[in-house]
């Protein structure tokens, strides 16, 4: 009986032993499970606590980084819906091949890969995601509003209602990027995810200008503008030298532009001078081009007598492209060369056989299509740097990308990039509110 009594105690510590292993393996399973369940898209309802434990997984675009709180918010790239999340010391930075990041070094717009706890919105790890591209700097690109897409050297990418733009950290619209303005794009394929402003653009008037008016403004080497009444040039960020000219006269001038903001360059003591003038022998190719100065038909066979400054210059021929540059003058004499390139076709180009490239006389013409600026009201309206009136106003629709500057006493200076099309209909723009200063 004792004997009989000992093994019941054996099998009883032996049936504990091996309940005590279950438990042990199920707790083992569960959290194994638990760790390889956001690969499988599970949610087994186990949260693991420990640093690096999460249980979903996302890419998605970085809409916004809010250090105080520290939080950063995301853009799910599927259901296009934002979803933020808390960081903290714990949370793994790291770029698309796994090298340690500083949270500095990521930005709004980067595409990344993120895991998370969703039941406690701990971001877990941030990583660079291996599947964006992104092109940098980039400075010649254009946005096609009507297919919804942007060329970027030769490639074609896709622009979405998801596309986000952001300026200084903080979106913006498309419509808001100036033709100067640097860009980054990210996508993922052939579709863009983000465009980052690297360098934007501000705004420049000029004080004491009336001597001036009918003159022209340079500004740096790539703006060329005539002188009108309160103009409003929108001119990319930097520090330019500006020259100044009428009849002879004028001078050169300093300033710095920053984004988004305006800047009243007094010309005042600049001086105008009596005009000189100097003689210009044209070589033209092909011999048969027409060659207008500043709107009028000039004799190309014998020297051409201008004024000193700069001269705006528009050659055409049948069969051949029309030519479309600028002559400053500032010698007694001097000589310049005009080839015009073959079209395509070999055929003459729509406004090829006109007389005069000066638009007066359309204007003159009571029945035309217009473009109509209602909103915001009592703003000044400015088209592509001159000033026509103040909002609600309406101009002359003519086909194209044009730039509409909006300006308001006491409120941020805004401008946008529209493409105007050619349709026989009018056009109607309704922009936002400006934002107070």
């Amino acid at each position: 009986m004792k004997r009989l009594n000992i093994r019941k105690k054996g099998i009883g510590i032996l049936c504990a032993l091996l309940a005590a292993g279950v438990l042990a393996g199920c707790a083992f399973a569960e959290q194994r499970t638990e760790e390889t369940s956001p690969a499988q898209g599970n949610d087994t309802g186990f949260v693991l606590t420990g640093p690096g434990s999460y249980d979903s997984a996302d890419t998605a675009v970085v809409v916004n980084i809010d250090k105080g709180e520290g939080t950063i918010t995301f853009l799910n790239l599927i259901v296009s819906r934002n979803y933020t999340l808390q960081y903290d010391e714990t949370t793994v930075f790291s770029d698309k091949y796994g090298s340690p990041l500083s949270l500095e070094q990521i930005r709004e717009g980067d595409i990344v890969d993120v895991t998370f706890l969703k039941s406690k919105k701990k971001l877990a790890t941030l990583m660079l995601s291996p599947s964006g591209w992104s092109n940098a700097q980039v400075e010649r690109y254009h946005f096609n509003t009507n297919t919804h897409d942007v060329t970027v050297g030769e490639e074609i990418y896709k622009i979405t209602e998801d596309t986000k733009v952001f300026s200084q950290g903080r979106q913006i619209e498309i419509m808001d990027i100036n033709d100067t303005d640097i860009l980054t794009f990210q996508g993922i394929d052939k579709t863009v995810y983000s465009i980052v402003v690297e360098k934007g653009h501000g705004y420049l008037r000029l004080k004491g200008d009336e001597n001036f008016i009918g003159g022209w403004i340079e500004v740096g080497q790539n703006i060329i503008h005539p002188i009108t009444e309160d103009m409003l040039l929108t001119v990319p960020e930097g520090s330019y030298q500006v020259q100044i000219s009428t009849a002879g006269g004028g001078g050169t001038k300093s300033v710095v532009i920053n984004r988004n903001e305006e800047v009243e360059l007094d010309i005042s003591d600049l001086t105008v001078e009596e005009p000189k003038f100097g003689q210009v022998i044209f070589a033209m190719t092909p011999s048969t081009a027409t060659l207008y100065v500043d709107g009028s038909k000039v004799d190309t066979s014998e020297p051409v007598v201008l004024q000193y400054g700069i001269h705006q210059l528009i050659a055409r021929a049948d069969g051949y492209n029309t030519l479309t540059s600028y002559l400053k003058v500032g010698e007694e004499s001097g000589g310049i060369e005009l080839t015009l390139e073959k079209t395509e076709s070999g055929t003459a180009s729509e406004d090829e056989g006109t007389e005069s490239v000066s638009d007066e006389n359309a204007n003159t013409v009571a029945e035309y299509y217009q473009v109509y600026v209602d909103a915001p009201e009592g703003a000044e309206v400015y088209l592509d740097g001159n000033y026509i009136g103040i909002s609600p106003i309406s101009f002359k629709k003519e086909e194209g990308p044009h730039v509409i500057t909006l300006r308001k006493t006491g409120y941020e200076t805004r401008s946008y990039t529209v493409q105007v099309d050619g349709e026989d209909k009018d056009v109607t723009y309704s922009f936002a509110e400006l934002v107070a200063n």
